[in-house]
This record gives C-alpha cells, sequence and structure tokens, in this order.
C-alpha cells in the first residue's frame, strides 16, 4: 500500500481489550466490578480474587487504613521516580509527549470507591494533563505546535523554582473536520457481562454515534467465542441502524482477540478512505491477548498497521484484569491515546467533548528537549513522565516513535529546578569545579527548550526552539496564571498519593488551598471535582484537610 498521510490515516476504533487467556474471561463482572459508576446501576460482584481472597469488599475491607488498593489482578508499569539530575553530569532532558489521561480517571474511580491509589496507578502527567489549559495557541497549520514557558517558586521548597513547559496543538474550524471513518471493535466475552464494562461502552459510543455526520462512517466487529462483524461500514445518517447494533450487543463466552483484531483492521483496510480520519479505538476491561508471543510482538503488530494507514487508540474499563502498560503502549504504537472510562460522563468528554483532538492528529512523533544551563542551574527533575522517557540522541532520530497531538490538544510538563547557589540537594564532588567558575554563554538564559515533531505522514521531523529566561521569573506563586498554579497542584496531588519525599513538609491541606484559589472559571466543574478527589483521599489516608 502507498504512503498515506498520517492526518488521513485509516483508523478502527477497537472497543475492548480484554481478558487475555480464554479461561479468564468466563465470568462475568470480576472482582472489582462493585465501584460505583455514574449514570449506572451498581454491578454485581463476583469471582474472586488471586491469592485466595474471596471478592471486592473482603480486599476492600483488609486493606489497612491509608494504604494503597490492592489490586492483585492489575498491571502496572514499574518506572520508579525520574531521579534528580546534576546539570553538570547531565545537562540535557529528553521525553515523548503523552496525552493520555487515564491514570486520573483511574485515580478518580478508586477515591470514588473508597480507596486510596497504588503508586504505580499514579501518573503525574497524565493527571496534570486530564484538564485543558489556555496555553497560547499555533497561527498557522504549518506551524501546529506552540510552546509556551513559565518560572515561578516551588511551592514545597524554597530553594528551588518550578518551570512549567505548555505546548498546544492547531486547532481549525470545526466545519474543517474531515469525514471519519470508523470501526468499533467491541469486545463482548463473559468478563465483560457487567454495567461498568459492555454496558459503559455501549453508553459512551452512543453519545459518539449521536455526534456522526452523512460522510461519516462506522462499522462494529465483536468477538467472544468467535467473531463477528454486528455492521459493515454505516453512514452516520442511520444512527438508529448504527445505535440499535450497539445496543444489541450482549457479554459472554471466552474471548478470541487475536481473530477479533485481525477482522477489524482487514474491515478497516477494505474500506480505507484516503480523505478520512480513520482511527481505531480499543477498550477493554483487562488483559488482551491477540496471539503474539509477547507485548512487544503485539506493539510490532499494531505499529505495521498505523504504518499503513490505520491508526490505534485504546479505551479501557473495570479494574480486576486490568493492564494498564499494555494500554499504553499500544495506544503509542498506534499514534492513538489511552483514556480509561470510569462513568458516561468521562465517556463524554473522551469521545464527544474532545472527539477531533482523539480522531484527528496535527502532529506526529512529538518529542521535547530541555537543555539546562549550568551556569545557572544546578540540579533539575521532571515530574512525571517517567514511561515517556527518552535518549538524548533519540530527540533527532526521526524513526524514534514519540506521542501524538490531536487538534487543540494540551501538554504541560514541569520541572523543579536548582538556581546555582541556591542549596542543592546531591552533595557536589570533591574535584567538581563549583558553578560560578563554569562560563556562562548565555547570561540570564536558564533552560533551552527544542520541541521536534512531524507533520501527520511525513518521514522527516521540524522543529523549534525558545529560551527560559530568569528575568521572565514570577515573584510569587500567587502571581502566575490560574492555569500554571492549578497545574503545581494536581502535580503536587500526584506526588502526594505517591508519598513522594520531594514533597517535604507540603501537606495535603496546602495542595487543596492551591487548587481552590486556581479554579478559574471552570465551566464544566472538572477542577472543582479535583478539589473534592483531594479532600476525599485526605480523608482516606487520615491527613488534616479542610
Amino acid at each position: 500500500m502507498p504512503a498515506v498521510p498520517r492526518l488521513r490515516a485509516a483508523g478502527l476504533v477497537l472497543i475492548g481489550l480484554t481478558a487475555t487467556l480464554v479461561s479468564a474471561c468466563g465470568g462475568g463482572g470480576g472482582p472489582y466490578a462493585g465501584a460505583p459508576v455514574a449514570g449506572l446501576p451498581p454491578p454485581k460482584v463476583t469471582g474472586a480474587l488471586a491469592g485466595g481472597m474471596s471478592g471486592a469488599l473482603l480486599a476492600k475491607a483488609a486493606e489497612p487504613r491509608g494504604a494503597p488498593a490492592a489490586l492483585p489482578a492489575a498491571q502496572f508499569p514499574q518506572a520508579g521516580k525520574s531521579p534528580v539530575m546534576r546539570t553538570a553530569e547531565q545537562p540535557v532532558s529528553t521525553f515523548s509527549l503523552d496525552v493520555d489521561t487515564a491514570s486520573y480517571a483511574l485515580v478518580r474511580r478508586l477515591l470514588n470507591d473508597g480507596r486510596l491509589p497504588p503508586v504505580d496507578a499514579v501518573r503525574i502527567e497524565e493527571m496534570v494533563n486530564y484538564f485543558p489549559y489556555a496555553w497560547p495557541a499555533p497561527e498557522a497549520r504549518s506551524r501546529p505546535l506552540q510552546v509556551s514557558t513559565a518560572l515561578l517558586p516551588t511551592p514545597w521548597n524554597p530553594d528551588t523554582r518550578l518551570l512549567r513547559i505548555g505546548i498546544r496543538g492547531w486547532a481549525p474550524a470545526t466545519h474543517e473536520r474531515p469525514p471519519a471513518n470508523l470501526v468499533f471493535l467491541i469486545d463482548v466475552s463473559g468478563s465483560m457481562d457487567a454495567p461498568d464494562r459492555l454496558g459503559l461502552l455501549q453508553k459512551s459510543l452512543g453519545l459518539l454515534v449521536e455526534r456522526l455526520r452523512p460522510e461519516d462512517r462506522v462499522a462494529i466487529v465483536s468477538y467472544a467465542g468467535g467473531v463477528r462483524t454486528v455492521l459493515e461500514p454505516t453512514s452516520g445518517r442511520e444512527r438508529t441502524k448504527i445505535l440499535a447494533a450497539l445496543d444489541g450487543l450482549a457479554a459472554g463466552g471466552s474471548t478470541a482477540g487475536a481473530a477479533g483484531l485481525e477482522q477489524a483492521y482487514r474491515l478497516a483496510r477494505e474500506h480505507f478512505d484516503r480523505q478520512a480520519v480513520n482511527r481505531v479505538i480499543l477498550g477493554t476491561d483487562g488483559d488482551f491477548n491477540v496471539g503474539l508471543s509477547d507485548p512487544a510482538g503485539l506493539a510490532q503488530y499494531v505499529s505495521e498497521q498505523r504504518k499503513a494507514g490505520v491508526y490505534l487508540s485504546v479505551l479501557t474499563v473495570g479494574l480486576d484484569n486490568l493492564h494498564d502498560g499494555t494500554a499504553q503502549a499500544l495506544a503509542q504504537a498506534g499514534n492513538g491515546n489511552a483514556a480509561y472510562l470510569d462513568s458516561v460522563q468521562e465517556g463524554r468528554r473522551v469521545l464527544v467533548e474532545q472527539l477531533a483532538a482523539t480522531m484527528i492528529p496535527v502532529a506526529d512523533d512529538a518529542k521535547v528537549q530541555v537543555e539546562f544551563n549550568p551556569a545557572e542551574v544546578s540540579e533539575y527533575r521532571l515530574l512525571g513522565y517517567e514511561t515517556r522517557a527518552l535518549a538524548r540522541a533519540d530527540f533527532t532520530n526521526d524513526a524514534v516513535d514519540a506521542g501524538d497531538l490531536g487538534v487543540g490538544h494540551t501538554v504541560t510538563a514541569l520541572y523543579e529546578i536548582t538556581p546555582a547557589g541556591a542549596r542543592a540537594r546531591i552533595e557536589p564532588g570533591r574535584y567538581e569545579a563549583p558553578a560560578a567558575t563554569v562560563p556562562n554563554r548565555h547570561p540570564g538564559e536558564l533552560a533551552w527548550v527544542k520541541l521536534r515533531w512531524k507533520q501527520p505522514g511525513a518521514a522527516r521531523s521540524e522543529a523549534l526552539a525558545q529560551p527560559v529566561r530568569a528575568a521572565d521569573a514570577f515573584a510569587g506563586i500567587a502571581a502566575a496564571d490560574a492555569d500554571t498554579r492549578f497545574a503545581v497542584a494536581v502535580a503536587a496531588f500526584g506526588q502526594w498519593l505517591r508519598q513522594d519525599t520531594e514533597l517535604r513538609g507540603y501537606g495535603i491541606d496546602a495542595i487543596e488551598t492551591l487548587a481552590q484559589g486556581a479554579r478559574g472559571e471552570d465551566g464544566e466543574g472538572r477542577r472543582a471535582e479535583f478539589v473534592q478527589l483531594v479532600r476525599q483521599a485526605a480523608a482516606l489516608r487520615g491527613a488534616p484537610a479542610r
């Protein structure tokens, strides 16, 4: 197949990454299915937990107060914590952009269920990037990304500062959206038999169907013990027919994941439309076995389909079988995003409110590289992005896969930096030259921020760069804009949940105060909801909060 521009890449909507092994998919509900989901009745609690535990209620009761939830069958990437780096030894930091938001929704579900999240389930960048920010926007499609920075005092350490990097994708007018050519691959195996799984996916996808236009098309493939094409590609004008096909799905049986995935991709290729945005959105209640020997092989398979013009995004539901790392890897390989659905409201946010950002890419393989001036900055650490770290040489290597941004997407990153001369966290070496003796070729510049990306479908990358100047720093936290302050509050909360010692004595009450004062207009009430989650987490750990 000839090369196809990725902006119009065919995309398949795969909904239903589920339990991998046939033996794991026969039951309904699962041990953690009892968590309440907005808009849905409480699901039944069935099944047994690994290690001889007998259900969600027993597991929850056995958790000590203030301890993270025990999710024995769930799997999360274990990347550790980004360390403090000495600028004299390693002045350059490189990472892939990340627009995934699954971690925040999962944390919200657990807190609403009365449980603190496991440390590895908390990814700071996904929590921060869950919220939109009004960073400066690009002026033209020819340069689809815009970078802005801010420098402010660190609330939890008087000896350091925070560098906020904000990136925003180009956003066309709504009427400019190209047609959508979608294939839903929906897992209907027995483990999906719960309102917070198949029922939640049906309701969420139904909201997307209601927004389809006549020029859009949708096909549906389901899989359990076998694979069935439930709906051939159908025009968006036939919404009733599409909704009826969705509503008619029922869960039961084992999981034929390999055949389902292959059939969905085959259908997408057969109806490939160069003029359309065709995307694969894959949703799951857990592990997803496509018959390949390892997760790397699975990601490679998805990557090959992406190169042929078929993109992939991932939706996850449920808790007990959740393989979060697999979902991340698949979404990145498929040039898509990974989202966790804990409610119909979250389905609306992902599939309706952010439809264009989710479906239409404006920049592929986007990477950030920050070079710190050792004469001005002695140390730094990146908050989050542990699973997105890249080698320095990867920044200019166009063969290295990285993050992808959709129209209007915003991405935020925060560095905590130690100015030269301030109290350092790492003791300097005996033979190390003091910062005062380091030649300062660019006085007043703390860092050089570079951004690299590819136009959708392009083979070569483009780049932009700009300095971070000490003179542009805010004198105090209160002087910073509300968006920056709120992002800092979310990052602080993520560190608090991870029990990060870098927070020192900065408590949950201070985090709540910072977030409350940075809510801004908050038309959708999401920042107010965040403040409530902070209070819930404080109560669960027994910490003081207003």
